[in-house]
């Protein structure tokens, strides 16, 4: 049964990240962590939460070779090609054998611009990682990075500090449980990649 989340609001940032922690949870207090890979990235601003017992997940129908990775241990890194053309960053949450993890949907960029620029070749950067597969290119995300830890190089997850103030909404390119609330974001940050409805 859907475990289903009410609105935030203020969040106070108190501890570091608990990848073991259920999805919707980690989905929250990753907003304004900051995330790197080999050095490049930013603060993230847009998640998704997926849990096994969740329609929309990829784990829903139970372990495939896909999918293997999103039953394995917490804080690593699960990547899914969406509709075989773009990549797609998730961190695998619960304990092993759940299957359950966050969907990172945007990043402010804050490190390697430059190269995140040259990757995806544009200028503009409130685009250049605003949505999943725009994240993944300028990221340099690929299937090479699936099952890979978040705890070591070349990956690293720094956990936000402060109040961080979310909003909540319904999840993204779904067509099962549409309307759970599982996809939060930093108020007011011009990075997501959709607007959030308003309360």
């Amino acid at each position: 049964m859907i475990e289903w989340a009410s609105p935030a609001r203020i969040r106070p940032v108190t501890s570091p990240i608990d990848f073991s922690a259920p999805s919707e949870h980690v989905a929250r207090v990753l907003i304004g962590a900051v995330v790197t890979l080999d050095g490049v990235g930013g603060r993230i601003v847009e998640t998704e939460a997926y849990d096994r017992e969740d329609p929309a997940s990829h784990t829903f129908s139970g372990p495939t070779p896909r999918n293997a990775v999103m039953f394995g241990p917490p804080a690593h890194v699960y990547v899914y090609r969406s509709y075989g053309i773009h990549w797609c960053l998730n961190f695998v949450c619960r304990e092993a054998g759940h299957g359950a993890g966050v969907l990172i949907r945007a990043i402010e960029p804050l490190h390697g611009i430059d190269v995140m620029r040259e990757r995806r070749g544009l200028e503009p950067l409130k685009l250049l990682c605003s949505g999943p597969g725009r994240l993944a290119q300028a990221l340099g995300i690929t299937h090479r990075n699936n099952g890979m830890s978040l705890l070591e190089p070349p990956f690293n997850v720094e956990a936000a500090s402060g109040e961080i103030a979310i909003v909540t909404g319904p999840r993204i390119g779904i067509t099962k449980a549409m309307d759970v609330p599982w996809r939060f974001g930093l108020a007011g940050s011009k990075y997501v990649s959709k607007p959030f409805p308003k309360a």
